[in-house]
């Protein structure tokens, strides 16, 4: 061996600097992060265009000018609602998954296929330590997912503006709510980092996928049916005391309440459903049917989430969602330098 040749000692070796190991991770996913910026890119052109029709409708049917539920300035709202409210129901539906795939497709690669081809040897040998290495793939990339979902949950927030200023739904409903503000930035972040820990605990792409898939719904499911509603204590009221005006609240539940003050059963609000409606006649209006239910002290109650504590909910969520891809980026640290060569 030569001088020329010799391969100096580790100590001797400069760290390669972070612009270049952020360029090796550039150009290693920069397919996978052209097919996640080309679907953005293609929803987020569809919401574009379809809401600037929804604003111009919205226009020539003057509902910018008179009271949503007064006379002909409803039956434009239903014109309104029924062209367009099925198609953006869909399409948040359709958009629940949008969070998890992209942070799972971009995350459980990023040091599994390393891992799982066992290319990851050459790289420790090339001056970057195992958690320099480790950071430099994972960092950028949870930069640029979140800033994406940032951008994309702004243009969606915008999209469904029209239908949450006539009141169709709340902005804290749950096929909404984690599409919108910081909250669907917070879920793909933290998709990214189940899946990069996936990714690096059972070393095979496939797999890791699937399993932090699986456990980014479970975890979403679990937020919507259990975690969400109780991140403030609901109020509870009557039903005529809801705000009438600004954005609709949450409604968690309903119940009726007979004159002896005891809930009602679904048999007896049926019971006295038909009687009031023997009472006002074909006719009456919702006015007649409460005046009635009214004057025989039958009520409705309700508890609910008030539209105002949207950003706090969002604060709440997005903070524990940030803590978790924080502990998950930590844990896969741990796992990196544990992990023999």
């Amino acid at each position: 061996m030569t001088t020329l040749t010799a391969v100096p000692p580790a100590a001797a070796r400069r760290p390669v600097p972070w612009p270049r190991l952020a360029w090796v991770t550039w150009r290693q996913h920069r397919a996978a992060l052209a097919a996640a910026a080309g679907l953005l890119a293609a929803v987020s052109l569809y919401l574009l265009i379809e809401g600037l029709l929804m604003r111009g409708t919205a226009a020539s049917l003057g509902l910018g000018r008179c009271h949503l539920w007064a006379g002909s300035c409803a039956e434009r709202a239903a014109l309104f609602q029924d062209q367009y409210l099925g198609v953006a129901g869909l399409t948040t539906t359709l958009l629940q998954a949008m969070a998890g795939l992209i942070g799972v497709f971009l995350g459980a690669p990023l040091l599994g296929r390393e891992l799982e081809t066992g290319t990851f040897r050459f790289a420790w040998t090339q001056g970057c330590g195992r958690a320099r290495w480790a950071l430099a793939k994972m960092v950028p990339l949870a930069a640029l997912v979140t800033g994406a979902g940032l951008a994309f949950s702004l243009l969606l927030s915008w999209y469904y503006q029209p239908f949450l200023a006539q009141r169709v739904t709340s902005p804290l409903d749950p096929q909404l709510f984690d599409l919108t503000g910081a909250d669907f930035a917070a879920w793909t972040l933290t998709a990214f980092a189940l899946g990069v820990f996936a990714g690096t605990l059972l070393r095979r792409v496939v797999p890791a996928m699937a399993a932090s898939l699986a456990v980014w719904s479970g975890l979403a499911l679990a937020t919507v049916l259990y975690l969400r509603k109780h991140y403030l204590a609901p109020l509870v009221g009557h039903t005529l005391a809801l705000p009438r005006h600004g954005a609709l609240p949450w409604t968690l539940h309903r119940w009726w309440v007979g004159p002896d003050g005891r809930p009602m059963s679904a048999s007896e609000i049926f019971a006295v459903s038909g009687r009031m409606k023997n009472a006002v006649g074909p006719r009456g209006t919702d006015a007649d049917a409460a005046r009635w239910l009214a004057r025989h002290h039958y009520a409705s109650w309700v508890s609910y989430q008030p539209a105002s504590r949207f950003w706090p909910f969002q604060l709440i969520e997005g903070g524990w969602l940030l803590a978790l891809a924080l502990l998950l980026g930590a844990a896969t640290i741990w796992l990196i330098r544990r992990r023999a060569a």
